[in-house]
C-alpha cells in the first residue's frame, strides 16, 4: 500500500466518523425523556427544511450564514423548536467563529450530552431540556467567569430583542 493510498484511506475514516456523529438524532440517549414530544412528521411540518436537519439530525449550519451572529441588541435566544428561552444576550461574545457563542446558558435550559471526538477535540453537543433538539455544541476554550463557549447554530435559534422604553415615559 503506497503512502498516499492510506493517507486517502484514514482521511475517508475520519470524514465518514465525522459524518455519521453530527447525525444523532435529538430523541435523546436510553431514558432522557422531554416535555415536548412531537412525531417526525409533526417536526417536518413545525420546522423549516433547514431547522430541521440542525434541530432533529444534529446537522450543523455553515459559518457565518446567520445573521444572529452579528445580533448585538439585548434580549433572549430561545429554542426555535419550542420557544424555551435558552440563553440571554448578556452571556452572548463573538468568538470569531461564525456562529452565536454564549459563555453560559439560562439556568436549567440546556443539557448536554458527550458525542465522542470530533476531529481530535471532545465534541459536548448541547440539546433543549424542553423537546430535546440539538442547539450546538459546547466547548471548554471561552472566556472567564465560565470559560465555556456555547457554540450554537443560529438557525436552532429566535431572537426576542427586549422592548425599548417609550420616550414618552
Amino acid at each position: 500500500m503506497s503512502r498516499r493510498e492510506f493517507l486517502r484511506g484514514v482521511v475517508g475514516a475520519l470524514v465518514a466518523s465525522a459524518t455519521s456523529m453530527g447525525r444523532s438524532r435529538a430523541e435523546g440517549g436510553a431514558g432522557e425523556r422531554f416535555e415536548i414530544v412531537k412525531s417526525d412528521d409533526e417536526w417536518r411540518r413545525a420546522l423549516s427544511a433547514g431547522q430541521y436537519a440542525v434541530l432533529r439530525e444534529g446537522d450543523t449550519e455553515r459559518a457565518r450564514s446567520s445573521p444572529l451572529d452579528e445580533e448585538r441588541r439585548p434580549g433572549v435566544y430561545r429554542c426555535a423548536g419550542c420557544d424555551l428561552p435558552v440563553f440571554s444576550s448578556q452571556t452572548k461574545f463573538d468568538s470569531g467563529t461564525g456562529w452565536p457563542s454564549f459563555w453560559v446558558a439560562i439556568d436549567g435550559a440546556v443539557r448536554t450530552r458527550q458525542e465522542g471526538i470530533r476531529f481530535f477535540i471532545p465534541a459536548t453537543e448541547v440539546h433543549c431540556r424542553r423537546c430535546g433538539s440539538h442547539l450546538g455544541h459546547v466547548f471548554g476554550d471561552g472566556p472567564a467567569p465560565t470559560h465555556l463557549r456555547y457554540c450554537i447554530n443560529g438557525i436552532a435559534l429566535r431572537f426576542e430583542p427586549r422592548p425599548t422604553p417609550s420616550a414618552g415615559g
